[in-house]
């Protein structure tokens, strides 16, 4: 049986990477002959959850309650999670390669003395089972063998995209009361504060993300970018070093310490392309690069490229669409 744990939303549903991980692990589950598919996850959840994780193909959904689960605590939803794998008897106990997710299978195999493989983006053979997963930020892969059971992996984010089975689970729901430990409740959420409203839209499922780096000169050189933005009802994503200097808010960083994207539409202007960067935009279909040095990473490896100054040829393009647009 594969064990996948899965995250909620404050909406109640599941996040776009766990059911990502979800349908890896239905692909998982063919290639072993079929075994079924369980799904761990923090709170009571409303019918609507529970149907889509059936329609994904999850058998079961076990959801952990009681006062450790009321934030989030990764020793504790480790400790649910194993008391869950300990009576399921689970071979695979995966999860998406979020920053949750991978702290909470972290203490997970650490609790199993098992190795953890982190940000797998595939797998071949089952005996011995490999797994294919991204290293230094995404720039390179490592093949790594999981021989021991459980295995313990997470997936990378739009390692595979996320859809329902063609034949659904049972999706059983199964409240579960976990024994936590007070020392598993050390390290704990006490408090959130919502961020700033995010008004370039959310990145990770924006399907065009119209990129900035350091040439857009200053926080005042976004007006252009910001207008493109919105003429393409795209998402604005920014290079660290935006962010490093004030010019643009963290939550819009794309990176290896940002988000990582995947949309059908890229198109960076004024990045250089520095392996961190790439680690959050090398899943995006198709990259359109602007910059002013042919030779720049981000342009060399680009599906197209435009080379000029930024400010010169985003106004011209803004002005094209709205020609067009009347």
């Amino acid at each position: 049986m594969i064990l996948v744990l899965v995250e909620v939303s404050p909406a109640g549903e599941a996040v776009e990477t766990s059911r990502e991980a979800v349908t890896f692990a239905r692909d998982l589950a063919a290639a072993g002959g079929g075994v079924p598919i369980d799904a761990v996850l923090v709170g009571t959840p409303g019918d609507a959850l529970v149907g889509v994780l059936a329609s994904y193909g999850v058998r079961r959904v076990h959801a952990l309650t009681g006062p450790a689960y009321e934030s989030f605590c990764g020793a504790a939803w480790a400790a649910g999670l194993l008391e869950v794998r300990e009576r399921a008897g689970s071979v695979v106990v995966m999860a998406a390669g979020t920053p949750r997710g991978n702290e909470v299978l972290a203490h997970v195999a650490a609790r199993t003395s098992l190795p953890m493989a982190a940000n797998v983006v595939s797998f071949e053979g089952l005996s011995p089972f490999t797994v294919t997963r991204q290293v230094v930020g995404g720039a390179a892969l490592e093949e790594m063998r999981l021989a021991q059971r459980p295995a313990i992996f997470t997936v990378a984010g739009h390692a595979v995209a996320a859809a329902p089975a063609e034949a659904p689970g049972a999706g059983e729901l199964v409240v579960e009361t976990p024994t936590v430990a007070d020392a598993d409740l050390v390290a704990r959420v006490v408090s959130t504060e919502e961020p700033e409203p995010d008004l370039s839209g959310a990145l990770t499922s924006a399907r065009v993300v119209v990129g900035a780096g350091r040439g857009a000169g200053s926080a005042e050189g976004f007006d252009d970018l910001l207008e493109l933005a919105d003429l393409l009802d795209a998402s604005l994503g920014v290079s660290r070093v935006v962010t490093s200097l004030g010019w643009r808010p963290h939550h819009e960083q794309v990176g290896q310490t940002g988000s990582r994207i995947s949309p059908d539409l890229y198109i960076p202007c004024g990045i250089s392309g520095a392996i961190q960067h790439w680690a959050g935009c090398s899943s995006a279909k198709t990259i359109l690069a602007i910059n002013t040095d042919p030779d720049a990473p981000m342009v060399t490896k680009a599906t197209h490229a435009v080379i000029g100054d930024l400010h010169e040829i985003i106004p011209a393009v803004n002005a094209e669409i709205r020609r067009r647009r009347g």
